[in-house]
C-alpha cells in the first residue's frame, strides 16, 4: 500500500503539507502497525480552512456549470475505481472488515451512491415558482412571478467515524462539491490512510486547489473547525454525544449541522413471519462489521408464540459465524477496532447479567485469537425493554430479545428509545407490516428485509437522538445548499 509509505503529510490546498507529529494506526485484526499517520496541528486547520475559504469566494468551482463539475467528479470516481483492489485492501486492514463487506457493503455501495449524486446534481437549481396576481396599495392588481434559487452553501467541515470510513467520506464530499461547495475533511484517527488517499484522487484529475482540504487529529483539531466561523455547514456520522457537543460548539456562530448519529434500532416480528428470513437479518443485525453499524437491527421484538422457536434458529445460525482476521476471505465476522470498544462491549455483557438477561450465546472473547480485538457474537432472551442493554448503544456484537403480545405493544416498545434511526417489521401480511411501518417513529423502515441495504435514491438519517437531516437521494444532495427566492414583476 503506497500510501502507507509515503503520506505522512496532510492534504491542503492541492498540496501535501508536513506535520510534525505522526502518530500509529493499527490493523485491528493483529494489533500490528499498519503505518505512521500525520497528526494535524492549529496551523494545518488554520490553513485548510483559508484554502477552502478562498477556493469558495473566489475560486472557479461553486462558478462552474454543474456538467463541468460533473465531468471532473466522475473523472474523480473513475480514478477510484482504478485503484479499487488498493481501497478495498486497506478497508480491511484499518477497519477490521471482512472481505464480503469490504468489497461490498464498505466500497461497492458507496461507490454506487457516489455515482448517482453527480449524476442528480444536474437536477435544476432554479425552479419557477407559479405566476400569480396580488391586490397593491393603489387599488390595483399586481402580476408577479419568481424563482427559487439553489445557491451551494459554502465550506462544509466534513467529520467522519471509524466504522465506515470509505463510505461515509464519500457520502459526504461527494455531494457537498457535486453542489459547488468546499470542503475540509477530517477522518477518525483510526481510520486516515483511507481519507488521505482521496487526496491523491484529487491531485491526479485536477481538482481546484481548496476544492478538497483533508486534515487529520483528534478532539482539539474537530473543536477548532467546528467553531470556526469560515465554515458554514458541518456534516457529522459518529455518536449522539458527540453530535450534542458539535451542535454546541456551532451554536455561537449559527452554523447548519448535518448528524447522523447513534442508534437502537427494532426489529419486530409478527406471528406470521418467515421466521428463517427474520433470524437471517436478525443475525446480521449484531454480526454485520462486529455490530459496528449505527443503523444496524439489535433489538429484537418477537412475539412471544414464536419467540422460542426464533432464539432456537438465531442460535444455531450465530454458531456458523466464523471468527477471525479477514484476511482471509473465510471469515464473516472481524474484530471491534480498538481494546477500548471491546471492553465497553465486555462491560454491556455484564450489565445484562445484573439486569436478570439470559445469555443464550457468546459473551467472551473466543479462543484461540490471542491477537486483535476479537469478541463472539452475543445474545441475550428475557429481555426487559427497559434493561441498559435494551436502550443503550453498544456499538459491539450484541444483539438482544424481547418477547410481546400485540402489534400495539410492539409499535410502543420500537418508539419508547431515545433513538430512531432504523427499523424492520417482518410479517407474510405485508399490507399489516406496511401499517405498522408508518407508526414507527425512526428515520428508516425495512419491510421482510427491504429490497436493498440501502437505496441510491433514498434519503438516509435519523428522528431524536438519532440526529437530523438527511444523506443520499435528492433530499441529500440539497442539503448543501442555501434556498434563495428571486421574485418579479409580470408588468
Amino acid at each position: 500500500m503506497a500510501i502507507l509509505k509515503d503520506k505522512a503529510a496532510l492534504f491542503i490546498g492541492g498540496e501535501w503539507v508536513a506535520t510534525s507529529r505522526l502518530e500509529d494506526v493499527l490493523n485491528p485484526a493483529t494489533e500490528e502497525v499498519l503505518g505512521e499517520a500525520p497528526v494535524g496541528e492549529p496551523s494545518h486547520v488554520d490553513a485548510a480552512l483559508a484554502s477552502a475559504r478562498k477556493a469558495f469566494d473566489h475560486g472557479p468551482w461553486p462558478r462552474l456549470a454543474s456538467d463541468a463539475r460533473q465531468a471532473k467528479l466522475t473523472a474523480f470516481l473513475d480514478a477510484i475505481e482504478r485503484r479499487s483492489p488498493e481501497f478495498i485492501d486497506l478497508i480491511v486492514a484499518e477497519t477490521g472488515a471482512t472481505q464480503m463487506i469490504a468489497r461490498y457493503l464498505q466500497y461497492g455501495i458507496p461507490m454506487q451512491h457516489a455515482r448517482h449524486m453527480v449524476e442528480i446534481a444536474s437536477r435544476p437549481a432554479i425552479t419557477p415558482l407559479p405566476v400569480e396576481t396580488t391586490p397593491n396599495m393603489q387599488g390595483g392588481t399586481t402580476l408577479g412571478g419568481g424563482v427559487m434559487a439553489r445557491d451551494p452553501v459554502g465550506v462544509v467541515v466534513a467529520i467522519t467515524p471509524y466504522n465506515f470510513p470509505f463510505f461515509l467520506n464519500l457520502g459526504k464530499i461527494i455531494p457537498a462539491m457535486a453542489v459547488g461547495c468546499t470542503v475540509v475533511l477530517k477522518p477518525s484517527p483510526y481510520t486516515p490512510f483511507e481519507a488521505l488517499l482521496l487526496g491523491e484522487i484529487a491531485r491526479e484529475v485536477g481538482l481546484p486547489e481548496g476544492v478538497l482540504n483533508i486534515v487529520t487529529g483528534g478532539k482539539d483539531v474537530g473543536e477548532m473547525l467546528t467553531t470556526d466561523k469560515r465554515v458554514d455547514l458541518i456534516t457529522f456520522t459518529g455518536s449522539d454525544v458527540v453530535g450534542a457537543a458539535i451542535q454546541a460548539q456551532s451554536a455561537p456562530t449559527l452554523k447548519r449541522v448535518l448528524l447522523e448519529l447513534g442508534g437502537k434500532s427494532a426489529m419486530i416480528v409478527r406471528p406470521d413471519a418467515d421466521l428463517g428470513l427474520a433470524a437471517m437479518n436478525g443475525l446480521g443485525g449484531f454480526t454485520i462489521h462486529s455490530g459496528q453499524g449505527c443503523a444496524l437491527l439489535t433489538r429484537h421484538i418477537v412475539h412471544n408464540s414464536v419467540r422460542k422457536q426464533y432464539v432456537d434458529m438465531l442460535r444455531t445460525m450465530v454458531a456458523g459465524v466464523k471468527i477471525g482476521n479477514p484476511a482471509d476471505a473465510a471469515v464473516t465476522m472481524g474484530p471491534l477496532i480498538r481494546e477500548v470498544a471491546r471492553k465497553r462491549t465486555e462491560d454491556y455483557v455484564e450489565i445484562a447479567k445484573a439486569q436478570g438477561a439470559t445469555l443464550i450465546s457468546g459473551g467472551r472473547r473466543p479462543d484461540g485469537l490471542l491477537r486483535g480485538f476479537y469478541y463472539e457474537p452475543t445474545f441475550f432472551d428475557d429481555v426487559r425493554n427497559t434493561d441498559r442493554i435494551a436502550r443503550e448503544e453498544v456499538f459491539g456484537p450484541i444483539g438482544v430479545v424481547i418477547g410481546y403480545d400485540s402489534d400495539e405493544e410492539a409499535i410502543d416498545m420500537a418508539n419508547d428509545n431515545d433513538f430512531g434511526l432504523s427499523g424492520a417489521v417482518f410479517s407474510q401480511d405485508v399490507g399489516r407490516a406496511y401499517e405498522m411501518a408508518l407508526q414507527l417513529r425512526t428515520g428508516g423502515v425495512l419491510i421482510n428485509g427491504g429490497g436493498g441495504r440501502m437505496s441510491s435514491h433514498a434519503p438516509f438519517g435519523g428522528v431524536k437522538r438519532s440526529g437530523y437531516g438527511r444523506e443520499y437521494g435528492l433530499d441529500g444532495l440539497n442539503e448543501f445548499t442555501n434556498m434563495k427566492t428571486i421574485s418579479f414583476r409580470g408588468g
